[in-house]
């Protein structure tokens, strides 16, 4: 039976949140995607990446990166700067709008974590994070 197999959970629990946090912001007017705003803040947070290092952070592959890439430039959300030192490559940096819409966002965020963790004790969710890190490590490819 499905329901008894680990990451058959796992991959509910998150699509059931990702559902949930896409509707609390639509229903706030805000006219953004969990995967947009996950993009806006990692370049918030590092705007020094190239393409494949923010795939790779947002778990996107790097077509979908670039798409949302496009989309957040062009309404506005970022921009292109020149690096000086080569006039072939560009830095993102989140554009004021941008940080709007990522100031916007932010109380969301907090209330939607707040109730998908309702009723799981600290204790309970550091030993969750310390078994899905380890799902994690078990699953990345050999060094």
């Amino acid at each position: 039976m499905l329901s008894s197999i680990l990451f058959y959970s796992l991959d509910k629990a998150i699509r059931s949140y990702r559902r949930m946090a896409q509707a609390t912001l639509d229903r706030a007017g805000l006219d953004i995607t969990i995967d947009q705003w996950l993009v806006l803040q990692v370049l918030l947070e590092h705007d020094d990446l190239t393409q494949h290092e923010i795939a790779e952070r947002v778990f996107k592959d790097q077509a979908s990166v670039a798409r949302i890439l496009g989309l957040l430039t062009r309404r506005g959300l970022l921009s292109a700067v020149p690096l000086p030192h080569d006039g072939r490559r560009t830095q993102l940096r989140v554009t004021a709008a941008g940080q709007r819409i990522l100031d916007a966002v932010q109380p969301i965020v907090l209330q939607n974590r707040a109730l998908a963790l309702d009723g799981i004790s600290p204790e309970e969710r550091t030993q969750l994070q310390r078994l899905l890190e380890r799902i994690a490590s078990n699953c990345a490819p050999p060094v």
